[in-house]
């Protein structure tokens, strides 16, 4: 994630960075440049008679301002992904964090101790992780036998969750912990698998296919006839206001779809990365 200063505006409207459209975009816009230059081209040079298809700029405004409604809608519907699953790793702090300060007040085995501050912060990089290309074992903290029993499971980080909550019955069974106490840590527990699983939803839930292919298309059409509007008022400037248009279009489109997935390893996605590190060093400072 991109850390910035929005109050420097100026460092921002001539920044470039790797995750600004234009990068991205560059060929795109170069292609749709030259497709409407040669659609200006035809109507200027084999249709002179073109001063009747200004009337369409009418009926380009009224298009114009039902796409930026689907767009604002399009973006809206990313933004609440990305900042959901903001607020599950948030939650996934917080919850960490109890379940730390509450195992060391109830228990004063340090076995027990040791392995928590393994397992609190192996959850949350596995979970990362699962959100990404899959658990990167170098990450966590094991035993051999623990490597061992993961390995077995498809699914890391609900290993991980099992062997905590197996540890608190054995904890029980010794005495080390009463029932009000078990209740409590189980809360916690809960809580860790209650945002992994709003984290699993927002990953394996994208936009319908068929609302994403239908905007590309309404753009794609949108702009590529848009000279047939402009070409009276504007001549061979039409082509180049069709291609900004595109890019301004094509951008929102783009920034959706780079932020509806949050979990990944893009400039705009969740810094589950820091905030992985954050957690285990929180875990080992309480534990201490």
């Amino acid at each position: 994630m991109i850390t910035y200063n929005p109050k420097s505006w100026f460092k921002l409207i001539f920044a470039l960075h790797k995750s600004d459209t234009i990068r991205m975009l560059w060929k795109e816009l170069l292609y749709m440049m030259t497709f409407t230059l040669l659609i200006n081209f035809l109507l200027m040079e084999f249709h002179p008679e073109h001063d009747s298809l200004g009337q369409l700029l009418s009926v380009y405004s009224l298009v114009g301002f039902v796409i930026s409604l689907l767009l604002v809608f399009r973006t809206n519907t990313a933004y609440d992904r990305w900042w959901e699953g903001r607020k599950k790793w948030g939650e996934l702090v917080n919850d960490t964090r109890n379940l730390a300060i509450k195992i060391k007040a109830f228990t004063n085995n340090q076995e027990d101790h040791e392995f928590y501050v393994r397992m609190i912060p192996n959850f949350v990089f596995a979970t990362k992780e699962h959100l990404r290309f899959g658990v990167n074992m170098e990450e966590l903290e094991l035993t051999v036998e623990e490597r061992k029993y993961i390995d077995q499971k498809d699914h890391k980080p609900v290993a991980i969750s099992q062997l905590m909550y197996e540890r608190m019955h054995a904890m029980a069974e010794k005495n080390q912990l009463d029932v009000a106490d078990r209740l409590i840590i189980n809360q916690n527990l809960n809580a860790l698998l209650d945002s992994l699983g709003a984290c699993e939803r927002i990953k394996n839930t994208p936009i319908p296919y068929s609302y994403s292919l239908f905007l590309k298309k309404f753009i794609f059409v949108y702009v590529t006839t848009m000279p047939l509007a402009l070409v009276n008022n504007f001549g061979y400037f039409a082509a180049l206001i069709s291609t900004y248009i595109f890019y301004v279009l094509v951008s929102m489109e783009v920034l959706a779809e780079e932020i509806e997935d949050p979990f990944g390893i893009d400039d705009n996605d969740l810094p589950t990365d820091g905030l992985s590190e954050k957690i285990r060093g929180n875990v080992r400072e309480v534990m201490q």
